[in-house]
């Protein structure tokens, strides 16, 4: 993912709402959401070439998500596959303080690794080696670490605010990934990819022919005992894929 957006018990009707956007090269091969064949629990996209995940939840009401940290300098080409992270603690049962433990985060290059059980939510990162509980609130995570003031990180937290109103309305929380402003040059950070690159990137929706936002996924999980994911699938240059929808009841024994 390259922008997850969050609101953690702010609302008793949706203790946790999710607007993510991934943006990848379009040529890198991958499955749409759907319930996984060999772990009918996980509902996720999934990526074909490491096997991993970026986003998805299980009909028990866990949750998982991550972006990477964006430093070219620090890539290794042989590194794990930080997708095998997401998929690792939605196959599992552990709490996620638990599995946050046991990661080697040397394995890896960086990430941002959200995890949650319906009963906690956690953020953590090899970069910055911080594991951390969050209290309730509205959080920003794009390539670096949780809410930093990225332009489209404090846009996004911003609307995402305005558009708990709107629920159970979810255009709102579509409208908001779907914004390709780019920002103006004094405010982008400085990652270590050409200028024409950041400016690409600081728009929460990135539009090119070979790279860019993938899909805008909106997941809820409700108070009524009810989980939700909607997602709508883009392909080179914003031309809108496939939308699908899925509902279903929490299972705790799942």
């Amino acid at each position: 993912m390259c922008l997850i957006l969050i609101a953690w018990q702010c609302q008793p009707t949706h203790p946790l709402l999710v607007a993510a956007n991934r943006d990848e090269f379009f040529v890198r091969p991958t499955a749409p959401a759907a319930f996984w064949p060999d772990a009918p629990q996980i509902l996720a996209g999934r990526d074909l070439e490491a096997g991993g995940s970026w986003l998805g939840i299980t009909r028990g009401g866990r949750f998982a998500a991550l972006t990477n940290f964006r430093d070219p300098a620090q890539q290794r080409p042989g590194a794990a596959s930080r997708g095998l992270l997401v998929a690792g603690f939605l196959r599992s049962t552990q709490q996620p303080e638990d599995y946050l433990a046991a990661i080697d985060g040397r394995r890896y290059n960086g990430y941002n690794l959200l995890l949650g059980d319906g009963e906690s939510l956690w953020w953590a990162s090899n970069v910055s080696g911080e594991r951390r509980l969050l209290p309730p609130g509205i959080y920003g995570l794009s390539n670096h670490l949780l809410d930093t003031p990225w332009p489209k990180v404090g846009a996004g937290k911003t609307a995402l605010s305005r558009a708990l109103a709107a629920l159970p309305d979810e255009a709102p929380l579509f409208a908001l990934l779907h914004d390709d402003r780019v920002h103006p040059d004094p405010l982008l950070p400085a990652t270590g990819v050409p200028l024409e690159w950041e400016r690409l990137l600081s728009a929460a929706f990135v539009k090119s022919d070979d790279y860019g936002t993938r899909s805008s996924t909106v997941i809820t999980r409700r108070g009524d005992g009810w989980l939700t994911f909607d997602e709508q699938t883009w392909g080179p240059g914003a031309r809108p894929g496939v939308r699908w929808r899925y509902r279903c009841p929490i299972r705790h024994d799942a």
